[in-house]
């Protein structure tokens, strides 16, 4: 990462497009979980991962099959079985009709970890990536076949959860914390929720690009902690 100007403070003007672009996707992530359709909000999480993936090697024109980006884009489902998941969200629900406050604290306070679990995710994933692709240990000939985008995966994988992830997380917990977008979905769903797909809200792209820039600001006061996760990877892809 390039230096800044000594004594000044980062800006977010100063962060690298590969950071802003790493923390957009980290946002679409962490709006996933608004989706209160089991099942369907882990395809949206698949489908924002795996584009992240896409995005990452278009830029350096690469173009692997399928498999390989799907390779690189990790399977990372909530904690618990998808049963569980389900039955989770409708003993949720019906907690509505007996508690409603001390329900909604919980719900959105759960809901909220959420998002914050499945951006951290897919930031450190896709920072990882493109350190990856910096360093020469994926290129054309390696990501037709699945041996060494698996490896650099499992590598990504051991380096984030070896790393305590907090500075990044309580980071991400402030930002949708605040997020005029995240509250208003919370209360549309604890309060209306039918099981229908969630819409849209109008000016929900700003808000996103707002986050995404927030977030990469974030992101770039924390480069000491970017770098311990590069050599924790480092270690593990080099590891026989």
């Amino acid at each position: 990462m390039s230096s800044q100007t000594s004594g000044s403070e980062p800006q977010p003007s100063a962060v690298s497009p590969q950071v802003q672009r790493v923390a957009l996707y980290a946002v679409a992530s962490g709006l996933t979980p608004l989706i209160p359709v089991p099942f369907l909000d882990e395809y949206a999480l698949r489908r924002v991962r795996e584009g992240m993936v896409r995005t990452i090697l278009r830029e350096r024109s690469f173009s692997p099959p399928d498999r390989t980006v799907t390779v690189l884009a990790g399977l990372h489902p909530r904690e618990g079985s998808r049963l569980q998941q389900f039955l989770s969200k409708t003993a949720l629900f019906s907690l509505r009709l007996t508690w409603r406050k001390a329900y909604r604290r919980m719900a959105t306070a759960l809901w909220v970890k959420d998002c914050v679990d499945m951006a951290s995710v897919s930031l450190h994933h896709g920072y990882l990536l493109q350190h990856a692709l910096e360093r020469g240990d994926l290129d054309a000939a390696s990501l037709a076949t699945e041996d060494v985008p698996r490896r650099v995966h499992a590598a990504i994988d051991a380096a984030c959860k070896e790393l305590d992830a907090r500075p990044v997380n309580q980071a991400l917990r402030r930002l949708f914390a605040g997020s005029r977008l995240l509250l208003s979905e919370l209360t549309k769903a604890l309060e209306t929720w039918n099981g229908a797909p969630r819409t849209p809200l109008e000016g929900e792209d700003q808000e996103v690009a707002s986050l995404a820039e927030r977030l990469a600001a974030a992101m770039w006061e924390e480069r000491g902690y970017f770098q311990s996760l590069e050599s924790l990877y480092v270690r593990h892809l080099q590891a026989p």
